[in-house]
């Protein structure tokens, strides 16, 4: 029985259970639907088991399916860094790579500088760049690299960070001429603000240490820095941003920090990325060209703030 267990039929297995259903896995594997299909039905006859319980709306394994996915995860992924080892024993840096990152200042105009310089170092490297906030899926949305601020709880994944991102609280000066006074975070939901992807603004006291959330309804909400700034130039609210993104806007006045005793912790800037033990070269230079560029962008913004 086990003789005729084909190795590309229990490969598609393994990227179902993986992607959740057969279609993504077969567009990983440039296939047709069917082909999958049929492959799955050959690799269920040749065990005598069912490995997939499947309707037209949901996809399950079977206690069997789950026993064999698990054992031959492992398995194939040790196959894959296997192989990934062997071809990369070649010095040329060569091939594609995904990655995934925030838009607006950090993805635009900070790292996207970056990735062209590196893609000049290394000619035969093709790159996917996306620009998307929510949290992605490295494996299910098939991306090898992603940057986010805040916590990562995932421990499955690698989290280098990067930089120590500093938050502001800011508005125009005209939005705080015409405004009641606010000396305190609680004064906020009597207030316009802006937000972003996070709705629960945390504040330590500068003397005290004393922590405050407060819960923000925000009368404009977009997950973009720029825009955000934009409705604070024009007097439309109060901000929570990094202050990388309006930097000018702070050192002319243009922007006011709305609160003299009161700081927001600063924000992780991470680089993610799969817990391989072998990875492809490219993607492995790339890793250590990032961690370089930005330990030397943090040094020279520190020379330049004077700190």
């Amino acid at each position: 029985m086990l003789n005729k267990v084909n190795l590309s039929e229990l490969r598609s297995f393994i990227l179902i259970a993986q992607l959740g259903n057969f279609t993504r896995a077969a567009e990983t594997l440039n296939v047709s639907r069917s082909h999958v299909s049929r492959q799955i039905s050959q690799l269920e006859s040749d065990l005598g088991v069912t490995l997939l319980l499947r309707t037209t709306r949901t996809l399950k394994l079977t206690k069997a399916g789950l026993q064999l996915f698990e054992r031959c995860q492992k398995s194939f992924d040790a196959i894959d860094q296997a192989l990934l080892a062997a071809i990369d024993g070649v010095e040329e840096i060569r091939g594609h790579i995904a990655i995934n990152c925030v838009g607006g200042v950090l993805g635009e105009d900070l790292l996207v500088p970056m990735i062209n310089e590196f893609m000049a170092l290394y000619p035969q490297v093709t790159i996917r760049l996306d620009f998307s906030s929510h949290r992605v899926d490295l494996i299910e949305e098939d991306f090898d690299l992603a940057f986010r601020m805040g916590a990562l709880p995932d421990a499955s994944f690698v989290a280098r960070k990067l930089a120590d991102i500093e938050m502001v609280t800011l508005a125009s000066p005209e939005y705080l001429q015409k405004r009641n006074v606010i000396t305190h975070p609680k004064h906020l939901p009597q207030h316009r603000c802006l937000i972003g992807s996070v709705n629960r603004w945390s504040f330590i006291h500068c003397q005290t240490g004393e922590s405050v959330d407060v819960q923000i309804n925000g009368d404009l909400q977009c997950k973009n820095g720029r825009a955000l700034v934009n409705g604070a130039l024009l007097g439309n609210g109060i901000i929570r941003v990094p202050l990388l993104y309006c930097q000018k806007d702070v050192a002319t006045g243009r922007l006011q920090n709305v609160f003299s005793e009161w700081s927001i912790p600063s924000v992780n800037f991470s680089m993610i990325y799969h817990k391989d033990k072998f990875r492809p070269a490219r993607l492995t230079r790339l890793i250590d060209f990032f961690s370089h560029k930005f330990t030397k962008q943090m040094i020279v913004s520190m020379i330049e703030s004077g700190k």
